[in-house]
């Protein structure tokens, strides 16, 4: 009976403490979706990197680690930075311009506000310019708010040379992309006046909404038609568009508009599929369109149909 009892008691043990394992892992799962998120540009990738470290976690001597988030963070920030390196690799032969992949952020999106941390596509692109030692220090340092000292204990580094990293990074985004909030309700009207004669083919009121130096990248990964270099100038973009366009003028496009990387995006429905989602980026003065990042490849989709499917 005594032997039942202590097996049983031991059994005990082992469930309280895989609860108390999953109830830390779940209260700060957000927040490591985030960092590794804007670390990775890709939701399948962030997926895998919190697998890696659930399972890290799961199977450490917890009753050592005295923080948890703390602890967590170290585990998935370094699996994420191993990824960027190789992933920096692999895009070698990815066909065409390669963007992130698209994150659905707003109220109604599967996941809700605790997402909102997810920078925008067009600072996404410019992260893709920093090694990767520079993006997780930026990453930790800019969005998320951690001291040097932090993210030195995080990366195994010197905070001296954390500091210099972050000084090199901020430089070189800033070089990038001058910062500016950009106002949502321009940014939406833009995007819907853009949208409107791109799809219609006018040529007269593109030129209208492009800014002279505007940037078009398409992403379809081989799988969509898509331009297979980024295309830069207004002339270039305004009539690759209005030709392009034409084989989407079809009955059954629809255009809709959801919060994507916590700006407005445009999504292009055919048939009740969701086909591409077009995010626009204004200048400083917030008047003309200076960037179109358009995103086709079927594989970088799934997150934002799926929440467009949840909240028809």
């Amino acid at each position: 009976m005594h032997h039942d009892r202590s097996a049983a008691n031991a059994g005990g043990e082992r469930t309280s403490v895989l609860e108390t394992t999953t109830a830390s892992f779940v209260e700060f799962r957000e927040l490591l979706f985030s960092v590794v998120y804007n670390l990775l540009g890709t939701v399948s990738d962030t997926e895998d990197v919190l697998q890696e470290t659930w399972l890290a976690w799961a199977s450490s001597g917890r009753e050592e680690v005295a923080n948890a988030r703390a602890y967590l963070l170290r585990i998935a920030v370094n699996q994420a930075l191993s990824r960027l390196r190789r992933e920096r690799r692999n895009r070698e032969t990815y066909v065409g311009p390669w963007l992130p992949e698209p994150l659905a952020t707003g109220a109604d999106a599967a996941e809700g506000a605790e997402r909102a941390e997810a920078v925008s596509l067009a600072m996404l692109v410019v992260l893709e310019t920093l090694t990767p030692l520079e993006r997780t220090v930026f990453v930790l340092h800019e969005v998320f708010g951690y001291e040097h000292a932090e993210i030195a204990a995080i990366l195994g580094r010197r905070p001296a040379a954390v500091r210099q990293l972050a000084h090199r990074a901020r430089e070189h985004v800033q070089a990038r992309r001058p910062r500016y909030q950009p106002d949502l309700s321009a940014q939406r009207a833009a995007t819907e006046r853009f949208l409107a004669a791109a799809v219609g083919g006018d040529l007269t009121a593109l030129l209208e909404v492009l800014a002279p130096e505007v940037t078009l990248w398409s992403d379809g990964g081989g799988r969509r038609g898509a331009a297979l270099r980024v295309v830069q100038g207004r002339d270039k973009v305004a009539r690759l568009l209005a030709t392009g366009s034409a084989r989407y003028r079809t009955a059954d496009l629809v255009i809709d508009y959801a919060e994507v990387n916590g700006g407005p995006a445009a999504l292009a429905l055919m048939g009740g599929q969701l086909v591409g989602v077009v995010v626009v980026d204004l200048t400083e003065q917030g008047d003309r369109i200076r960037a179109v990042y358009s995103v086709f490849n079927p594989d970088k989709l799934t997150s934002v149909a799926g929440a467009v499917r949840q909240h028809p």
